[in-house]
């Protein structure tokens, strides 16, 4: 009896990882119907990093909550409560900002405005909760605010001239005179997972890096955001040259200031799963995501799983969105390319499930 275990990241805006785990096993089922599986959908951080957890931890429970979102409208949202364990006593808090501050939550790009006052709220009520651990993920931020709106959620104030609180959002950072953090909340034991290593400021910071996906369209838009980004951590006191700080449009940093511990998303998300202790006895391993690139080789789940695969003597297996021609591939016995089987990128993005299935049935043929 082959094992697999079914480790994909989610297909970004198509389908879930728990979803694409599904239908992965219903087409491997099809060639080989004896096969056993075991589910440990994967995130690095970013969108599905509630639901990876979720889906792997039994008694795990979601905790409706209503926050500002990066429009600044209400939105219903929800964190996920983790049982308690012998380090984290009063259980741990998993909240990713996607589903609190996301890109995707905005139908139209809000690049001084957005903020992160929903991810603060979403912390806060956590907090409230009584948590021990706090785990965030913060990939897909809408927002360029040095998560100043996250640590106002948490209770700091950030005062202009004549110490009045600034604007929100990315337009109110040149402004910042001065930092009251003295009603700032306690941090309990915070774990940041993140897959980006960028500084907060400089040719590689989160203005100049991600500010354009966000909305920072002309060179002084992003100066001009850089620049505040800088004052800020000035004024904080936080290294702006530190590897993470840049994440999230700055919220990395901010998160450091806090009290968090910044860590790689894939890893960290995997050990607190369990997944390196489904895969040790497991035949093959199946992971994927939307697009592999030539940058998914860089601390991205596949590149990771594959070599937790190997470590195991697994065979890793791959499939994939697209595969691109500049990918290195070699880290799998077999890869499926969701567009080469489709026949086109818009029929794979059309009916992502199916063509999983299939890459599911393919990969077994290949086995």
């Amino acid at each position: 009896m082959t094992r697999i275990v079914l480790a994909p990241d989610s297909f970004k805006g198509t389908i879930t990882a728990v979803d694409a785990a599904v239908a992965l096993q219903a087409g491997w089922t099809e060639v080989d119907p004896g096969a056993e599986f075991v589910h440990r959908p994967m995130a690095d951080g970013g969108e599905g990093t509630i639901a990876a957890f979720e889906a792997a931890v039994p008694g795990s429970r979601r905790m409706p909550v209503t926050v500002e979102g990066p429009t600044g409208a209400d939105i219903d949202t929800s964190w996920l409560l983790l049982p308690p364990t012998a380090d984290a006593a009063g259980g741990t808090a998993v909240i990713d900002l996607a589903s609190t501050s996301g890109i995707e939550l905005l139908d139209t790009l809000r690049p001084w405005d957005a903020d992160t006052t929903g991810f603060g709220q979403a912390i806060a009520a956590a907090l409230d909760h009584g948590v021990s651990r706090v785990v965030v993920g913060i990939g897909s931020s809408g927002s360029t605010d040095g998560g100043t709106g996250m640590l106002a959620a948490l209770g700091a104030r950030f005062l202009d001239a004549a110490g009045a609180p600034v604007a929100r959002g990315a337009r109110g950072l040149a402004d910042i005179a001065s930092i009251d953090l003295s009603g700032l909340r306690a941090a309990p034991d915070v774990r940041v997972l993140t897959d980006v290593t960028n500084p907060l400021v400089g040719p590689r910071g989160a203005s100049a890096v991600f500010g354009p996906q966000k909305g920072l369209n002309s060179v002084a838009d992003i100066t001009l955001a850089d620049r505040g980004l800088g004052q800020l951590a000035a004024l904080l006191g936080l290294d702006a040259d530190l590897p993470g700080t840049g994440a999230a449009g700055g919220t990395g940093g901010a998160l450091v200031v806090w009290g968090g511990v910044l860590a790689p998303g894939a890893a960290e998300v995997a050990e607190l799963i369990g997944l390196a202790d489904a895969i040790a006895d497991a035949d093959v391993v199946i992971t994927g995501e939307g697009s592999y690139d030539g940058q998914s080789g860089d601390g991205k789940v596949p590149s990771f799983i594959a070599s937790l695969a190997a470590e195991a003597g697994a065979r890793a297996m791959l499939a994939a969105g697209r595969i691109t021609a500049d990918s290195d591939t070699s880290l799998f016995t077999a890869s499926a390319s969701l567009t080469d089987l489709a026949g086109s990128s818009d029929a794979a993005l059309a009916e992502p499930a199916r063509w999983l299935r299939e890459a599911g049935a393919a990969l077994a043929r290949r086995s």
